[in-house]
């Protein structure tokens, strides 16, 4: 189909869409879930052809790109997951009387359409079209040819599960595998309402650079950990370990630990016996003096994989500076007992999502109750950190007279 004809569709569906009640289009997401795991079979096997041609490309996308039936089960279980969640479109924000006499209701309604460019993760074509059709917003997918096969035996199901009850063109995979398609997409203000850029660090600046429609960035992740004199030693350890090693592809993976000196020898002794013939550890002379690392060129680094950045600091102040030089205001976590330690790192770090004692991988839309995320914001207008349904509305104004002029 060309391309401005799939445009103008989705425009056409998400008119149609937003009028649609909240039963209607929760119905239409459970036939998609059915569908998904009727389907099992034959995604996976559209999946394998993306995996034989997977060939020139990194082996952390490969990962990305790769479904099992594990994988598929999980995804339709997401989608009934988002159904039981309240409708985020049609609430009354606020109700009130001027003093005109007017009386004006602020109601939250869908954005309408929205571009999403991503890459390798096929999974990533199910939450979108999930997000949206709860939200009311139709969605143009522009993913990677590199899962282009997967991405379309998707596509082609939803569609086929949700046509008894919305447009089913309210979910479109674009078939241009072009960069000049991606192009056209960001540049249609009138057409599409906001484009979202999810994958590597080029693909998002290439977008952000070069759209006309409004857009949310959904940044790099170069997280930091940051153990406090304070800390608990063990926590913080297996702290590092999980946010580390329980999925190092993905953005909110740690890739650099500070430490505080006055525990630097048991803190970076213990990250060596713990990755050990398992992660690269990379660091300055500093570290390198009490563990054999690799001497690093410059911090600032979003590995994706099993590599790590190490740095010894005195005290808190240089912790915090370090993260505003060299992070990318995603996630960053303190491990300490220190209370006005914590509230320090808390109020000054201006990441979306700042933690103390846990985990940097729990940013995540399913993880904070939000049932999946379209991505996660790194920038403040409209929505940062987990961008999910609430976030995929905009508001307009109902104003009701009785004749009043001004």
């Amino acid at each position: 189909m060309d391309f401005m004809e799939q445009v103008l569709d989705a425009r056409t569906a998400a008119n149609s869409l937003k009028l649609k009640d909240t039963e209607t289009r929760n119905n239409a997401l459970l036939a998609m879930s059915e569908a998904l795991l009727d389907n099992i079979d034959g995604i996976l096997e559209a999946n394998k052809i993306d995996l034989a041609n997977a060939k020139d490309i990194p082996e952390v996308m490969v990962k990305r790109l790769e479904l099992t039936k594990e994988k598929i089960i999980s995804i339709a279980k997401d989608i009934v997951n988002v159904v039981k969640l309240d409708d985020p479109i049609g609430n009354i924000l606020a109700d009130y009387t001027a003093a005109s006499g007017i009386r004006i209701q602020k109601i939250s309604v869908p954005l309408g359409v929205i571009g999403v460019v991503y890459e390798s993760r096929p999974n990533v074509s199910v939450d979108i079209a999930t997000l949206c059709i709860k939200s009311g917003n139709a969605c143009l997918l522009k993913g990677g040819k590199e899962a282009f096969v997967t991405n379309k035996k998707l596509v082609d199901i939803i569609q086929n599960a949700i046509k008894d009850y919305i447009d089913p063109k309210s979910v479109q995979l674009i078939g241009d595998n072009s960069r000049e398609v991606v192009q056209k997409l960001i540049t249609l203000r009138g057409y599409i309402d906001l484009v979202v850029p999810r994958g590597s660090k080029g693909l998002i600046n290439y977008v952000t650079e070069n759209t006309k429609v409004p857009y949310i960035e959904t940044g790099a992740g170069v997280c930091h950990i940051y153990v406090d004199e304070s800390a608990d030693i063990n926590m913080a350890l297996k702290i590092i370990e999980n946010a580390k090693l329980s999925n190092p592809a993905v953005c909110n993976a740690v890739e650099c630990i500070l430490v505080n000196s006055k525990v630097k020898d048991t803190v970076l002794t213990g990250i060596k016996d713990m990755f050990k013939d398992k992660v690269v550890l990379n660091g300055d002379e500093t570290v390198k003096e009490v563990i054999d690392c690799n001497l690093i060129k410059d911090y600032g680094n979003e590995y994706d994989g099993l590599f790590l950045d190490l740095k010894v600091v005195d005290n808190l102040d240089e912790a915090i500076s370090h993260i505003e030089k060299y992070g990318t205001h995603h996630s960053d976590a303190i491990i300490s007992k220190n209370e006005a330690n914590i509230e320090k790192f808390l109020n000054t770090i201006d990441s979306a999502c700042v933690y103390v004692n846990a985990s940097t991988r729990f940013s995540d839309g399913g993880c904070f109750g939000m049932g999946a995320e379209l991505g996660i914001s790194t920038q403040k207008l409209h929505a940062r950190g987990p961008m999910a349904l609430k976030e995929m509305t905009t508001y307009k104004y109902k104003i009701y007279g009785h004749g009043e002029i001004r």
